[in-house]
């Protein structure tokens, strides 16, 4: 069994995950997050609700349903956002914490056809839209 790392956002949520996210809700293996900055609309991040380091560190069984919690994830992005194409980032050098980023891309948006900027500070909401758009995606989990 895994232990919750006290200094990593995802373990403790409040004041550190407040930066940049809000919990949407558990998922079989891992935790969704609405990503607040939202150029990209429907932006989520999926974490391990345990604090894994690496996806190497997952036993074949726990990396499956990762990676079945981060399709379910973009199946409901699809049907609620209907992106041109929901892209997958992974990036772990600075939390700590396994995850990923799910980036719903639009064939009209300013970086179609390119790389998502991690975050670009264009656009943020008022908490009745993040709540919102909360609602949107568990509905469609």
């Amino acid at each position: 069994m895994r232990t919750k790392d006290q200094n990593c956002a995802y373990c403790v949520h409040g004041e550190p995950l407040a930066a940049f996210g809000i919990y949407i809700c558990d998922l079989s293996f891992s935790s969704l997050y609405l990503f607040k900055e939202q150029s990209h609309p429907g932006r989520v991040i999926v974490a391990p609700k345990e604090h894994v380091a690496d996806i190497t560190d997952l036993t074949d069984d726990e990396r499956n349903a990762f990676f079945a919690d981060v399709a379910r994830a973009s199946r409901a992005l699809k049907k609620v956002f209907n992106p041109g194409k929901v892209n997958y980032g992974a990036y772990n050098d600075k939390g700590g914490h396994l995850h990923f980023h799910l980036v719903p891309k639009y064939v009209d948006e300013f970086e179609w056809g390119g790389i998502f900027a991690m975050n670009p500070g264009r656009v943020t909401l008022t908490d009745a839209e993040y709540a919102d758009m909360i609602e949107k995606i568990k509905a469609a989990l």
